[in-house]
C-alpha cells in the first residue's frame, strides 16, 4: 500500500478526498489542527467503510497538529520512514479559506497559509518527498473580462486569500526550477465545491456563520436563519446576482486522486489545472434549483456587495479533462440533493 500525507484532511474537501483515496487502498497520514474542521469526521469515514465492508481505521494515522509547527512535520516524515512506509506524496489542503475574513485579517492568512506551506515544503525536501497536489483556488484570477477562466488567464487576486494561494503556487514553481525540475507538482485551481457524500455522513461543517453560499442556503432552509442575504443585486450578470461554477465535492475529490495518479505515472512536471464544471450558475438560480429539488422554500433578501467579491467566475476545464482523463459526473440537482441530505441528517454538523 502507498502512503500519502494529507494536510487538512478533516476539512470539507480533504475528508471527501481521503475517502476516495481509502477506497483505492492507500494508507493515509492526516494532519489537521481542527481549527476550522472536526476530528469527528474520521468516525463517519470509518462508518462508511463498515457499510462497504471495509476497515478504513486500519489505513489512517491521524495527527492533531498545525503545519506551522515544523517539528511535528519532521516527526511525521521520520516516523513513516522508520515504519518502512515512507510518504510517497502529499495532498495539501491545510489553510484558512474565507475571502471576507482575509480582507479583515490579512496577517492571519499570510501566517497560516504561506508560512505553514513553507514548513511543509521544507519537510518534504528534507525527506525526499517531491510529489504534491496543492489545493489552490480560482480566486487567484481576480476579475478578468473573459467569460471563462483558462489556466493562462491573467493572475490578479482581488483579496488576501487569493494572494496567499497564488504565492504558494509561485513558491512551488521556484522549488520546481531550483530542483532541476525533479519535483512533480499539480496546482488544482478549483471553483466552488458544494454538496456532500451521498450517504449523508460527511459534508461541509462551518463552525460559525457560513461564509459560502450553499451551506448558508441549507441553514436558512433548515430554519437556523430567518433568510438568506444575497450580496448584491446589481452585478453585470443575467439576473444581477453573482455567477459561480459549482462542482460536487465528490467530483472534486476524484480530481485530486486523478492528479495524484498522473504525477506518479508521469515524468516530473508542474501542472496548473482548473477544476470546475464549466457551467455558470447565478445565486438566484442556485436558490431556485435548491428549492425545486428539495421541495422547500428558501426566503431571501438583498444586501450590499461584499468587499473582494467579483461578478462571475466560471472554469474553462478542458485542460483538466484532457490531462487527467477526469470529468465531473454530478449535476446541480445532485449537488443540492446531497447537500440537503447532509444538512437534515446533521443539523449540528459533526457535534
Amino acid at each position: 500500500m502507498t502512503t500519502y500525507l494529507i494536510t487538512g484532511g478533516c476539512g470539507f474537501i480533504g475528508s471527501h478526498t481521503c475517502l476516495s483515496l481509502l477506497k483505492r487502498g492507500h494508507n493515509l497520514i492526516i494532519i489537521d489542527s481542527n481549527i476550522n474542521s472536526s476530528q469527528n469526521v474520521l468516525g463517519r469515514i470509518y462508518k462508511i467503510g463498515h457499510i462497504e465492508n471495509n476497515h478504513y481505521e486500519n489505513q489512517i494515522t491521524f495527527i492533531k497538529g498545525d503545519i506551522k509547527n515544523y517539528e511535528i512535520l519532521k516527526k511525521i516524515f521520520i516516523d513513516a520512514i522508520h515504519k518502512k512506509k515512507p510518504i510517497s506524496g502529499v495532498i495539501h489542503f491545510a489553510g484558512l479559506k474565507a475571502v471576507e475574513e482575509s480582507v479583515k485579517n490579512p496577517l492571519l492568512y499570510w501566517e497560516n497559509n504561506v508560512f505553514g506551506s513553507i514548513n511543509l515544503f521544507k519537510a518534504m525536501k528534507s525527506y525526499d518527498c517531491n510529489i504534491i497536489v496543492f489545493s489552490s483556488s480560482a480566486t487567484i484570477y481576480g476579475n478578468p473580462k473573459e467569460k471563462f477562466f483558462r489556466e493562462d488567464t491573467t493572475i490578479q487576486p482581488m483579496n488576501p486569500y487569493g494572494y496567499t494561494k497564488f504565492t504558494i503556487e509561485k513558491i512551488l514553481k521556484d522549488i520546481y526550477i531550483s530542483s532541476n525540475k525533479e519535483w512533480k507538482i499539480a496546482n488544482l485551481r478549483y471553483f466552488n465545491p458544494i454538496g456532500a457524500h451521498e450517504s449523508g455522513l460527511i459534508g461541509e461543517n462551518p463552525l460559525n456563520i457560513p461564509n459560502n453560499l450553499f451551506p448558508y442556503i441549507c441553514r436558512v432552509a433548515y430554519k437556523n436563519y430567518k433568510e438568506l442575504k444575497i450580496f448584491g443585486s446589481d452585478w453585470n450578470t443575467y439576473d444581477g446576482t453573482c455567477i459561480r461554477d459549482y462542482i460536487h465535492v465528490v467530483d472534486l475529490a476524484e480530481a485530486h486522486c486523478a492528479a495524484l495518479d498522473y504525477l506518479i505515472e508521469n515524468k516530473p512536471t508542474i501542472l496548473n489545472l482548473n477544476i470546475g464544471t464549466g457551467i455558470g450558475t447565478s445565486v438566484l438560480e442556485m436558490v431556485n434549483t435548491f428549492s425545486k429539488v428539495n421541495k422547500i422554500d428558501v426566503p431571501y433578501s438583498f444586501a450590499n456587495r461584499r468587499s473582494g467579491d467579483v461578478p462571475s467566475i466560471v472554469a474553462d476545464n478542458k485542460l483538466a479533462l484532457k490531462t487527467l482523463n477526469w470529468f465531473p459526473k454530478r449535476d446541480l440537482s445532485e449537488m443540492c440533493k446531497d447537500g440537503w441530505k447532509w444538512q437534515i441528517n446533521n443539523p449540528n454538523g459533526y457535534n
